[in-house]
């Protein structure tokens, strides 16, 4: 339900600022694609984790909350999130090593 780089990311932001329109969670989510954000909100949506709603307005107004499921996910991902944070270094020099190690062919 989660897989992927920006479901959690998606879900983290939603989470923080309640009821969210596509602008800020597209600010929040820094370097993904419109198409990809767009394509992750609709499974995330079918599956059941955030509720879209349109107001039906002009010009258009959309936003996204935490379904109750998605809300127990969510607070089921801050432990992960802290220790991410308490990681961060190592984290870090692990993809660079990685990232050199591939420039290399290996």
């Amino acid at each position: 339900m989660i897989a992927g780089k920006w479901k959690p990311l998606i879900l983290y932001f939603v989470a923080q600022d309640g009821p969210t329109r596509y602008g800020q969670l597209r600010r929040a989510v820094r370097d993904v694609s419109d198409k990809m954000l767009i394509q992750q909100l609709k499974e995330l949506e079918a599956d059941g984790l955030v509720k879209r709603t349109d107001y039906k307005e002009i010009p258009p107004r959309v936003d996204y909350s935490l379904t109750p499921l998605g809300r127990s996910l969510a607070e089921a991902l801050v432990p992960l999130c802290s220790w991410g944070t308490e990681n961060m270094a190592e984290v870090t020099r692990v993809f660079a090593l990685r990232g050199a190690l591939n420039s290399k062919g290996l």
